[in-house]
């Protein structure tokens, strides 16, 4: 077993830890600022239209945003990305340049494209569910490409379901 999986806890966190996941990048506009964060819990929820959910911790600022603009864009992250996620991964205040020394693309209405992403996902707001401590946002996806053909997407496992 990898060494970053044998750490604490047994039983249901080790269990809920082992759901594999992507890293993603989730950007989002809000009048004439943006911000972006380091998002892992993205699942794919439907076909026909194409819709995905996102969980966002209730506490963030991000979430607020969402649901104002009804949009958002998702950035996925590739093997090898481990700059982004350190940057994106302290999070950042409302007026705080998010994206400072990042080469962007303005391909999607949701928040800014990052240029080293693998692919993004432009997506339109179509309900949400209030957890206890996340917020669930269900999107439409609008739009969307492969940024780079060659990429391997990035999958994260924890150690600890319980807790980042």
């Amino acid at each position: 077993m990898a060494d970053h999986l044998r750490s604490e806890g047994t039983g249901l966190s080790q269990a809920l830890g082992r759901i594999a996941s992507g890293l993603y990048i989730l950007t989002v506009r809000h009048g004439t600022q943006s911000t972006g964060m380091l998002a892992s819990w993205v699942q794919q929820a439907g076909f026909e239209p194409p819709m995905l959910t996102v969980a966002v911790k209730r506490d963030r600022f991000v979430a607020d945003w969402i649901e104002a603009s009804g949009r958002f864009t998702l950035n996925q992250l590739a093997k090898g990305s481990k700059g982004l996620i350190r940057h994106f991964g302290r999070g950042f205040d409302p007026d705080a340049n998010a994206f400072e020394g990042l080469a962007l693309r303005d391909d999607a209405q949701g928040g800014p494209v990052l240029a080293s992403a693998m692919a993004y996902l432009d997506v339109e707001l179509a309900g949400q569910v209030s957890g206890e401590d996340h917020r669930v946002f269900l999107g439409r996806i609008i739009a969307g490409g492969l940024l780079d053909l060659e990429a391997e997407p990035l999958v994260h496992v924890r150690a600890n379901g319980l807790h980042y």
